[in-house]
């Protein structure tokens, strides 16, 4: 039974006073107070050995706590900060616990603790959040069925020259597949950088990008040269609608850790910036946690492609009954001696016509229409966006038309 509350302390020394005086037994004075003979034994015990102070309420905190922090991780955690200075308590303890999955590391509130007595946490500024929106990359169920690429923003190294990153990441394992400097985003130096990531890593089903040069252009469908030389290669371009960053949000985040560890401050020149670049893809892919993947790195996620790149660029295939123009270098469609204008962008290339009505063809690129073609008039208007329809086979020429 417990001390009466109102007068605990008075209690115990009267208690203590009766004990002294020997005329009753621990038993007795126990009945008399109301308490257990646990608690008798306990507070005379304590007498024993302190005196009065020992009749004071103790802390009841434990005086071990099975996951304090020791001295040895306490140094282990502060070294992994030095060299990860913008990881947060749940990314480093997610580290640390790869590291030595035997060893019992402290939670992350604590090593969040141990930051902010040190002087090493950085919290994030708040800010307003906009509703979510549906993940436009959630059909991304494994890896290389989407990429993502974009340019991060051009900036200029120490010594004034011009860098302008082009990144490609895988969408369902974030890995970094490539992130090079270059001096100007166009086409030339960007296919460049594609073949050699396609030659290492295989072909994706899908590319996704935003709609500026070299992904897309204002030609029929938003087709470019290199979105061109994608679709022969079968690979999917999807394009984020104009003005909705959010939409490529996870490659979006990826540029602005990207900016945090290697361009602020810049290096001096192009070649050191590069070189950051390369440790970054590194730490990146091996070593950084990632939340959203369950706190695992994404080298733990990504295999290569299982499709290859092609020694030879293979021309594209339309069904049987559709019927097949090649575009000159003026960007024009012959039929019935009658030219008519495509795109110069598609200059060289073979495009399919489908018939839907009378003198009325869909044209394709590939699997992807570009628009419609009046034979009667000689006419093309392009499509605004891209898609990917399957073509219907209709195997009835068009009046007058030749192949």
């Amino acid at each position: 039974m417990p001390w009466k509350e109102r007068k605990a302390m008075d209690e115990k020394r009267e208690f203590i006073a009766e004990w002294e005086k020997a005329e009753a037994s621990i038993a007795e004075l126990c009945r008399h107070f109301e308490i257990s003979r646990e608690t008798g034994y306990k507070w005379l015990k304590r007498y024993e050995q302190s005196g009065a102070v020992g009749l004071e309420e103790w802390s009841r905190a434990p005086h071990k706590h099975p996951q304090q922090m020791s001295g040895e991780q306490r140094e282990r955690i502060l070294e992994v900060r030095q060299a990860h200075a913008r990881w947060g308590p749940r990314k480093l303890r997610a580290h640390l616990q790869r590291l030595t999955p035997a060893q019992r590391w402290p939670s992350a509130s604590s090593i969040g603790a141990l930051l902010q007595r040190e002087g090493l946490a950085h919290p994030r500024r708040k800010r307003h959040r906009t509703p979510p929106c549906t993940q436009p990359l959630a059909h991304a169920q494994a890896p290389n069925q989407v990429w993502c690429a974009d340019y991060k923003g051009w900036f200029r190294c120490g010594d004034g020259a011009r860098c302008d990153p082009l990144t490609i990441s895988d969408a369902y394992s974030r890995y970094l597949l490539r992130c090079r400097a270059v001096e100007k985003s166009d086409e030339i130096r960007a296919r460049m950088i594609f073949e050699a990531v396609f030659r290492e890593y295989g072909l994706p089903d899908g590319i996704r990008t935003d709609n500026g040069p070299p992904f897309a252009s204002p030609a029929p469908a938003g087709l470019s040269r290199l979105s061109i030389w994608w679709i022969r290669l079968g690979i999917r371009v999807e394009r984020i609608e104009p003005g909705h960053p959010e939409q490529n949000g996870q490659h979006e985040r990826m540029h602005q850790t990207l900016q945090q560890e290697t361009a602020q401050p810049p290096q001096s020149n192009l070649s050191r910036q590069q070189d950051a670049f390369r440790r970054f893809e590194q730490e990146y892919n091996q070593v950084r946690p990632h939340e959203a993947l369950g706190y695992r790195t994404p080298a733990e996620l990504y295999v290569a492609s299982a499709r290859p790149y092609p020694y030879q660029l293979p021309e594209l295939e339309y069904a049987t009954g559709m019927y097949q123009r090649r575009i000159s270098s003026a960007g024009e469609m012959k039929w019935n001696a009658r030219n008519t204008f495509i795109s110069k962008v598609l200059a060289g290339e073979m495009v399919g016509l489908q018939e839907v009505q009378d003198h009325l063809y869909e044209v394709y690129y590939g699997p992807l229409l570009l628009g419609w073609f009046d034979s009667a008039e000689a006419g093309f208007v392009a499509d605004c966006a891209p898609h990917w329809p399957s073509a219907k086979v209709k195997t009835d020429p068009p009046t007058g038309g030749s192949q």
